[in-house]
């Protein structure tokens, strides 16, 4: 089976190598980063495609890790270039955290074209892309998820099927906008602890035994002490994804004034020229004597 990869950034580069890894035969990988195409193709032993047909071309199963609605509209429907060029009998698999209605449409356009899709949305990093550990929230046909679920299998320690098309992104635009809250939550409560003058070391302890407990303090709480920011998720990402749910709330007419707050967190970081820090970085704005009060970059 001939795999291509479109995105080829932190999480497709490393599900790529972790697919190669596996020996699963990677044909052509894509990117609008071209040195980052032909890098990772080099490394990996196959074409660094020029166009997105290319990669169709060559591929029986696609995966697609773009960054948002607009770049996954272009990649499907772009004039001239798409996958859906003499796409038929390909399998998209399509891993970017984005709107459920652009999974719906790419759907329609690629069952037009006589290709299937699969949303496969990753609640994990990419130190789980690479160790095959990531955790995977399907949605699409039921026979299109049997076809690529031997592949997911090799990538996710958690392969779940949630349903239609759509539905596994309205699950993951929920689980960022939670995660996000909880990180933003978890930077005010370790700044108020540094400004009284608590130990945090002792602080995230104590958090880790009550129920101030969240798989965030696991994750950001020692980096949000020492101003460790090493980007695994974006606040650019986080900004997005909480803006995703956003969307959904308010088709609904329901107001959500945490994930509203949070989100204008991101927002500010993202216009104070922090947008690709770690998720993390939102202690920035919260620690006194950091950034917004110092002027000091990180």
């Amino acid at each position: 089976m001939n795999i291509g990869f479109v995105g080829v950034g932190r999480m497709g580069a490393n599900m790529a190598r972790r697919l190669k890894d596996r020996q699963f035969h990677i044909t052509a990988v894509y990117d609008t980063n071209r040195a980052a195409a032909t890098a990772l193709a080099a490394e990996l032993g196959c074409a660094a495609s020029q166009d997105l047909s290319e990669v169709t071309a060559e591929s029986d199963v696609i995966f697609t890790v773009v960054t948002d609605d607009a770049a996954m509209r272009e990649i499907f429907s772009g004039a001239g270039d798409n996958l859906l060029v003499n796409a038929g009998g390909k399998l998209f698999i399509n891993c970017a955290t984005i709107s459920p209605r652009v999974h719906l449409d790419v759907e329609k356009v690629a069952r037009k074209a006589g290709a299937q899709t699969l949303e496969a949305c990753m609640a994990s990093s990419t130190t789980q892309a690479r160790e095959g550990s990531l955790y995977l929230m399907c949605g699409g046909s039921e026979d299109a998820f049997r076809k690529a679920e031997p592949i997911l299998k090799e990538l996710g320690s958690t392969v779940r099927f949630i349903g239609k098309a759509g539905e596994a992104a309205k699950v993951k635009a929920l689980v960022n906008m939670v995660m996000n809250i909880n990180t933003a939550g978890l930077a005010e409560g370790l700044a108020l602890g540094a400004a009284l003058g608590l130990d945090l070391e002792m602080l995230r302890k104590v958090f880790s035994q009550t129920g101030a407990a969240s798989r965030v303090l696991e994750t950001d709480g020692e980096d949000m002490q020492n101003r460790e920011h090493t980007c695994f998720f974006s606040a650019a990402h986080a900004a997005k994804d909480s803006g995703i749910a956003l969307g959904l709330a308010r088709s609904l007419g329901l107001d959500l004034p945490l994930a509203h707050a949070t989100k204008e967190q991101y927002d500010r970081m993202i216009a104070e020229g922090l947008g690709e820090l770690d998720k993390s970085g939102i202690a920035e704005l919260t620690f006194k004597d950091r950034y917004k009060h110092s002027g000091d970059h990180v």
